[in-house]
């Protein structure tokens, strides 16, 4: 946990490729919390604020043609910055549960290991424009990229960069799961959706009941 964490709220966070069921799991992981009494703040990177659609459809939107890869970096970054400010930070002082669909785990993996920029360079961009703000909990719902972009109909700009960018982010965020499993959850995202989601609020469990 960063020093800058508030000390209220709890935040979490679904990582994974595209098509492994992060929008599902968010939702019933807020279904339960909600049940339990919880606040939830749902939210998701990028485009979790104005800001952010705006940045979202400029990356990702196959209609702006082709966009340099430190140009993404520091759109993602930028959407990052905001949404922290206007969203994720005010929510955690009140003492909810923000939930975020991808986090900085996906800069660091699809524009540092995937478009093979300075990995180091993208990570201080991405810390700086979070505060080096660390979630309690990154759950990782890992899948074959083959099996997760096939899902999607429409792809975006990224989800049609090629197998050989996704299948780099997937080790890059295994990697970042096997470096610090104190917080982080890796599932198998072919699991059944209920088991997934019994697996996420049983770890989640002793983050609610700590003092």
């Amino acid at each position: 946990m960063s020093l800058t964490q508030p000390a209220e709220g709890i935040f979490v966070v679904f990582e994974g490729g595209d098509g492994v069921g992060k929008s599902t799991q968010t939702r019933l992981l807020a279904d339960w919390l909600t049940q339990q009494g919880r606040e939830v703040v749902v939210t998701l990177e990028p485009g979790g604020t104005e800001l952010g659609s705006v940045l979202r459809d400029l990356v990702l939107n196959p209609k702006w043609g082709d966009v340099s890869p430190r140009a993404e970096a520091l759109m993602y970054a930028a959407d990052k910055a905001q949404h922290l400010y206007e969203v994720v930070l005010p929510a955690l002082r009140r003492g909810a549960v923000v939930i975020s669909d991808r986090y900085v785990d996906s800069m660091l993996a699809y524009q540092g290991a995937g478009r093979d920029l300075d990995a180091d360079r993208v990570e201080q961009i991405a810390r700086w424009a979070t505060k080096d703000l660390l979630p309690d909990l990154t759950v990782l719902l890992d899948l074959d990229p083959e099996l997760g972009v096939a899902s999607i109909a429409q792809k975006d700009r990224l989800e049609g960069a090629g197998q050989q960018l996704h299948h780099r982010a997937r080790q890059f965020f295994l990697d970042l799961a096997q470096r610090d499993p104190q917080h982080y959850l890796v599932l198998a995202a072919r699991d059944p959706i209920e088991q997934i989601a019994a697996a996420v609020r049983g770890r989640l469990s002793s983050l609610l009941s700590a003092p």
